[in-house]
């Protein structure tokens, strides 16, 4: 495999519906919209990458079910390569999500017997890349792999959503950790400044994503904040990955600090102005208008 990035991680199947509101307790209500399409942090950023004009992979899971192959073909005609994408028949993750008008969402997420891959599952010993992103739910392969790119000093990313097994193994062990609000604050505390100065002793370059308020980051002792691209958010679902995939993608490059922040900043922004994380996912043209036609 002889990519730009190789993203590592999650790939489910999304089942997205429109919803006037979050249902209440014994509540039923109908849908104003609907949609299915893959999904999963790292597969999500891969096709961003993809899309953004940049070369992407895809390590993973995914199912010999209906579900999977939809996602197997999406990846394939969005010029994924494919080959470290493992199928069986366990089944293919499945999250369901609600989002509202002002596209705050919900989510449920079901795995059923799937477990992570084993170390052993997939032979990097033949990877060419120059940035590999993990989202930390294929914990296994990544701490295996994370020995080879050492040796080859390939750039490592973490996508780190949330506080579990997979976060926790591998945050002190990549150059880029890239964090949401959620996760700074259930690893180190309420306050976002003080949840930055812990993780950057874990890691040389942190940042703290946090939505609509833009983000913060550490690298060393400079510390910074840039302020988000102001939008009319319809859903948020998949704007870290967006991020995640843009930042690994502009690692890649010649652009400087700032410049790789807006750079991923405007693809989680464009994400948000469609329903649907697939869906909003951003093609290079509209990232190159949307940052030619906005300053933040």
């Amino acid at each position: 495999m002889d990519v730009d990035v190789l993203c590592v991680g999650h790939a489910s199947y999304d089942l997205i519906f429109s919803v006037a509101h979050h249902p209440k307790d014994d509540e039923k209500i109908s849908a104003d919209d609907f949609l299915s399409c893959g999904g999963g942090p790292a597969a999500n950023a891969a096709i961003t990458i993809s899309r953004l004009g940049f070369n992407a992979g895809f390590a993973g899971y995914l199912g010999n079910d209906i579900f999977g192959e939809n996602h197997y073909q999406e990846l394939i005609a969005e010029g994924i390569n494919t080959q470290c994408v493992i199928r069986d028949h366990y089944p293919t993750p499945l999250s369901t999500i609600l989002v509202k008008p002002d596209g705050k969402r919900a989510l449920i997420n079901y795995k059923g017997a799937t477990k992570p891959l084993t170390s052993e599952t997939i032979n990097f010993s033949s990877l060419k890349a120059k940035v590999v992103l993990f989202d930390g739910h294929e914990p296994n392969i990544s701490l295996s792999l994370l020995e080879h790119l050492k040796k080859e000093n390939i750039l490592t990313v973490l996508d780190a959503g949330s506080v579990h097994e997979g976060t926790l193994s591998l945050m002190d062990k990549v150059d880029y950790l890239v964090c949401s609000e959620k996760f700074a604050i259930q690893y180190a505390g309420n306050n976002e400044s003080t949840a930055l100065s812990s993780l950057a002793k874990l890691s040389p370059n942190v940042i703290i994503t946090l939505g609509e308020r833009g983000l913060i980051w550490q690298r060393g002792k400079e510390i910074g904040h840039l302020k988000a691209f102001n939008i009319e958010a319809v859903d948020t679902t998949g704007a870290g990955d967006a991020f995640h995939g843009a930042f690994a993608a502009a690692l890649t490059t010649p652009m400087n600090w700032l410049e790789i922040l807006q750079f991923s900043s405007a693809a989680g922004a464009l994400c948000c102005t469609k329903v649907g994380a697939r869906i909003g996912l951003p093609t290079k043209l509209e990232h190159d208008t949307f940052l030619n036609a906005r300053t933040i």
